[in-house]
């Protein structure tokens, strides 16, 4: 995978929290090899390694304990790099060092909390361009793009990350903007998606958009429409391959029961939710709830025949807009049935 243009930049206060050193070129840091931000993290993995390699429990700790002093040497090290400035970045915002530091909260919630099942993983290509265009659910906060692209980084045999579009309105929010960019968010935008599969990357789509994440919950999994095929234009212009992906759970983790015009408008949000839990409990209120996943990656539609010219052709998009999104509300039904209850 060709990288974005990677810059070095300096910041006058430090990021919070401790982060690992960066992957080794070429390639992204595996899992579970290699030395963590966190010292403890690092010596569990090398435990469990040991131990699935058929070591004594005693023998594993001891291998673990070995290997420590060098990753608390390096952890400083990334620590000290990071108090300095010295860090990459591309042009949005991506900073692999922070994604990869944040990989055991999004392991939790994609093994622990959500307990996700994914089928489909290598319709993803493992190299090269590609079109993720999924159903969008889970109010404001894009749970479900963190989600999809932890399931790439965790079941892919060949991990790589994705970078998603996000709507232009979460870039204004203190906090949660930072976050957004450094996993690997973009401004949602034709020439940022164009640019972005130049490159060769992996990009995530949302046509529903705020009609998605803002309808009831009376409404869940029911697709709203895909406005007017944007998504299939750029596919088009750069020969990427479509990638339909259902996502089941990401509508019960925030219930929305209705929403407040007033909070709405005083928070410039595009809308503002009313939850069984949230505005009710306050920042509690916030917790996404514990639903189950499951994440379906279909087969996917190769769109390279037509050349850059059909992507003028208002009804080869309309007809291809529409067969992705039939393609991804057919396989939602499947895996609802197939996942049963939400809360077991």
């Amino acid at each position: 995978m060709s990288a974005p243009p990677r810059r070095t930049v300096e910041r006058e206060r430090p990021a919070p929290g401790t982060f690992p050193p960066p992957a080794a070129a070429g390639g992204h840091r595996p899992r579970d090899e290699g030395p963590s931000l966190w010292p403890a993290i690092s010596f569990l993995r090398r435990v469990r390694q040991g131990m699935e390699s058929g070591r004594d429990p005693v023998s594993a700790l001891a291998g673990a304990g070995l290997a420590l002093p060098s990753d608390a040497r390096e952890s400083l090290d990334a620590v000290r790099r990071r108090l300095a400035g010295l860090y990459s970045e591309d042009d949005w915002g991506f900073d692999e060092e922070f994604a990869e530091a944040a990989m055991p909260f999004m392991e939790f919630l994609y093994g622990r909390w959500w307990r996700v099942h994914v089928e489909g993983i290598l319709n993803v290509p493992s190299h090269g361009r590609a079109l993720l265009v999924g159903n969008h659910a889970g109010s404001l906060f894009p749970w479900d793009a963190f989600m999809i692209g932890t399931a790439i980084l965790e079941e892919h045999p060949l991990p790589r990350f994705a970078r998603y579009l996000v709507v232009n309105w979460a870039f204004e929010l203190p906090y949660v903007s930072l976050a957004i960019r450094k996993f690997g968010g973009v401004p949602a935008s034709p020439y940022n998606a164009i640019r972005l599969l130049e490159e060769d990357e992996l990009v995530g789509v949302f046509p529903e958009g705020v009609k998605g994440t803002g309808k009831d919950f009376k409404d869940r999994y029911r697709l709203q429409r895909f406005g007017r095929g944007g998504f299939v234009e750029i596919a088009l212009r750069t020969g990427a391959p479509i990638v339909p992906v259902a996502v089941v759970g990401s509508e019960e983790i925030y219930p929305k029961l209705g929403e407040s015009g007033a909070l709405a408008r005083l928070t410039g949000a595009p809308f503002f939710p009313i939850t069984p839990t949230f505005p009710l409990l306050g920042p509690l209120g916030a917790v996404p709830l514990p639903s189950r996943w499951r994440i379906e990656f279909c087969d996917p539609i190769d769109v390279s025949g037509y050349g850059p010219a059909a992507a003028d052709d208002r009804t080869l998009v309309f007809e291809i807009s529409e067969r992705v999104r039939d393609t991804i509300q057919q396989k939602v039904y499947e895996n609802l049935v197939k996942r049963g209850s939400a809360f077991p």
